[in-house]
């Protein structure tokens, strides 16, 4: 039941809020849709990291055990993961507040090589829980969405 909740808390964050907000950003504001999409991708971006590393801070052992897999008893684990969520912290500030202060394109460039190389990562382990499915193939997927919203934003 968690796997359905979790996957659909990322659903909404990286696909269905940043589409949402991009169309009604383009319609009534008159942005380009480039332009919207690199704001609003970064944004929820962002609030995914916030909401992660949070969790990750304060309850290091549901990353540890339900996301990883791993078995209780490596205190070490819990603080590597605690550590993790501090990163994500700080990266999902500068995706909530970067746009705000035309730093869409340096959001996209930090989140998305943060999620590729994490979900590269995750691609790499094997045995892999169904949220750690849900994280790799979000990670990566978003990451692409991101990068490339970069590379257009440099050639424009």
């Amino acid at each position: 039941m968690y796997t359905v909740l979790y996957t659909a808390q990322v659903l909404l964050l990286l696909v269905v809020a940043p589409v949402v907000a991009t169309a009604a950003d383009t319609a009534m504001a008159g942005r380009s849709l480039l332009e919207a999409a690199s704001f609003w991708f970064v944004f929820f971006g962002g609030v995914r990291l916030l909401i992660a590393g949070l969790s990750q801070v304060v309850r290091p052992g549901f990353t540890v055990e339900e996301v990883l897999g791993q078995r209780r008893g490596n205190p070490g684990a819990n603080y590597v993961v605690q550590e993790l969520g501090f990163a994500n912290i700080g990266l999902g500030l500068l995706g909530i507040i970067g746009p705000w202060l035309g730093w869409a394109p340096a959001g996209a460039l930090a989140l998305g090589a943060f999620l590729l190389l994490a979900g590269v990562r995750h691609v790499a382990k094997t045995g892999k829980a169904a949220k750690e499915w849900v994280a790799t193939v979000t990670d990566l997927a978003f990451s692409v969405v991101l990068l490339v919203i970069l590379a257009l934003s440099l050639v424009r």
